[in-house]
């Protein structure tokens, strides 16, 4: 599933194709995703104009004059991809309609914006711009954000008795952290992801934060991390995943200090660890 820095660069890419301009026709292909579409959505979406891109989490946010915005959730393998643009020195052209174009949001401009999505996982959803939606309601503070800072983290993680890489999953913790960047994370910041989130010192906590920032900005600005599915807006791959320190990379010598790189399941997911770097 896409993390915060796939979706970032999503609406990054979706920005210029969107940000300004007015859906001329809105082409919804099925009645939903892993939920029903909201009624009327096509309708809805037709004639609006796109006033700017948020991002919340993993979720998108287009926030239109109507006073809606169109609230977008990747799910497992969706891509939002878009065509009939220059962006920088290159032309995206309108590629041929495929089976899983479920949305195709026409633009004044001559673009399009195409949601595909296999498994059909993903979401779109119409809310009041500013109004709550149950998908964001619980969701803690975004890691990039000012509210997420040592004294926040150690505050949450005080008195769990979950492993800490468990706490950092927890959206309602921090928003928008995966299984990736918890993985590369907890090595940069030396911390055995089996601790108990409640035992991380202070000291630690205040080393982790950066480097969750770190992580993300660096992942951002490789165009996220392309493990199967995942496209940027133009069809191209990310490149975050040629710089995994860990993630994805058992039995390979750890880039410190050559230790084979261990594999372990926390609560369904896989831990990428090194047992000599990450100890205590």
């Amino acid at each position: 599933m896409p993390e915060l820095p796939e979706v970032e660069t999503v609406r990054r890419g979706l920005e210029p194709a969107m940000t300004g301009h007015v859906i001329t026709k809105a082409d919804v292909n099925r009645p939903g995703l892993r939920w029903p579409f909201p009624p009327d959505m096509a309708a809805r979406l037709t004639g609006a104009r796109v006033l700017g891109l948020r991002r919340r989490s993993k979720y998108i946010l287009a926030d239109l004059d109507t006073g809606e915005s169109l609230l977008v959730h990747l799910g497992m393998t969706g891509r939002m991809l878009v065509s009939g643009i220059m962006v920088g020195e290159f032309h995206y052209d309108h590629p041929a309609p495929e089976k899983h174009d479920h949305v195709v949001l026409r633009m004044e401009t001559g673009a399009k914006v195409t949601f595909n999505e296999a498994r059909r996982f993903g979401a779109m959803d119409l809310l009041p711009t500013g109004g709550s939606h149950p998908l964001l309601a619980s969701l803690g503070p975004e890691p990039l954000g000012n509210a997420f800072d040592a004294s926040y983290l150690a505050g949450r993680l005080a008195g769990r008795k979950m492993p800490v890489k468990s706490a950092l999953l927890d959206q309602r913790i921090v928003a928008g952290l995966g299984n990736i960047y918890v993985c590369e994370a907890l090595f940069r910041a030396r911390i055995d992801p089996r601790r108990l989130a409640g035992s991380l010192t202070g000291e630690e906590t205040a080393r982790l934060v950066p480097v969750i920032r770190d992580v993300l900005d660096e992942a951002i600005a490789a165009g996220g991390s392309s493990l199967r599915d995942y496209r940027q807006t133009g069809g191209e791959l990310g490149y975050f995943q040629h710089s995994f320190r860990v993630y994805g990379r058992e039995g390979a010598p750890c880039p410190e200090c050559g230790t084979p790189v261990a594999r372990i399941v926390q609560a369904g997911r896989s831990t990428f660890w090194c047992p000599s770097c990450q100890t205590g």
